[in-house]
């Protein structure tokens, strides 16, 4: 097992070089920074001078290789906007998203499991047939309509909760007014991943149910909760924990325009201002902490295989 979490290790080293490349040079696609300087009193010297500053004025792939170096050292580097330490940046504004992934990944996962087994095991039946049309209607909703929607409603027309933010300007904060803070943005992620995980769990059941031992265990009589809970569902766990690790790549995804919907204080939110600003090195630090995380999950993911299958073993 060691050796095969170091081989893992070893190999995401090149992954994440690349990853880096292809977002220097789509960052560098996009513009430069200088454009944003616009105004009757920016000179051209000042452009220059700035250009100049910034490390600008050298080819790309110089500019790459100094900001690769000033990784490998642990610094990675300064905001061109705000001129803050996009370590300092990352670390203020990681915290609310993983609050935010966090909490729409349990309720995810506490929607999608029961759903997707009720589903498996009570096959073609009308609640079977509610539960699809239900998850194609949570996978089809944008997620930017659904996160409108429900502020039309739960703050517009109720009242019941707060539209933006994490905590109420001038109140202090405090846990509930942050869990009020976080109702809306969290049902949105989670009926996402809910609706789209929910026919995955379906299948993997009902594949598992079709199986000859399941077969043989109701015949024995051992009783319908042991055969689903004991047999079925401990032989799906595989399929579903593949599932749920293709999660994570997503709920980063969908984080971006929720926290830009609901102005959450997170990484998305962080991202967005520093693609309008064209702020190379915030880009660029956001980008390499998401392909990190998404690396780690399917890291995780992988070694969970082993401990819901002990038959798998890692050479």
């Amino acid at each position: 097992m060691v050796k095969y979490i170091l081989k893992r290790l070893a190999i995401a080293i090149p992954v994440l070089i690349g990853i880096t490349i292809i977002d220097f040079t789509l960052s560098n696609l996009a513009g430069s920074p200088l454009d944003m300087l616009v105004g009757p009193r920016v000179s051209e010297a000042a452009k220059l001078a700035k250009e100049v500053q910034l490390g600008l004025d050298k080819p790309v792939i110089v500019q790459y290789f100094i900001w690769l170096k000033q990784l490998l050292v642990g610094n990675l580097g300064y905001s061109t906007k705000s001129y803050q330490a996009v370590s300092e940046m990352i670390g203020s504004h990681i915290g609310p998203t993983l609050l935010l992934m966090g909490s729409s990944f349990v309720v995810g996962i506490l929607i999608a499991l029961p759903a997707g087994i009720y589903s498996a095991v009570h096959q073609y039946s009308k609640a079977d047939y509610a539960i699809v049309t239900l998850s194609f209607l949570g996978t089809s909703i944008p997620s930017f309509f659904l996160a409108m929607l429900l502020t039309y409603i739960f703050t517009v027309v109720l009242g019941w909760l707060p539209s933006a933010g994490m905590t109420t300007l001038g109140v202090g904060g405090g846990t509930w007014d942050i869990i009020k803070h976080m109702i809306m943005p969290v049902i949105v992620l989670a009926v996402g991943m809910a609706g789209t995980n929910i026919r995955y769990i379906r299948s993997a059941v009902l594949e598992i149910l079709g199986k000859d031992y399941i077969r043989t265990a109701k015949a024995k009589g051992i009783g319908r909760f042991k055969v689903i809970n004991k047999h079925a569902l401990k032989n799906a766990m595989v399929t579903v924990i593949t599932i749920f690790g293709m999660e994570i790549p997503s709920l980063f995804g969908g984080a971006v325009i929720v926290e830009q919907v609901f102005s959450w204080p997170g990484l998305g939110l962080l991202m967005m201002s520093a693609i309008n600003n064209r702020d190379f090195p915030t880009i660029m630090g956001v980008c390499l902490l998401s392909a990190v995380v998404v690396l780690l999950g399917n890291l995780i993911t992988d070694l969970l295989y082993a401990v819901v299958d002990p038959t798998i073993k890692y050479n």
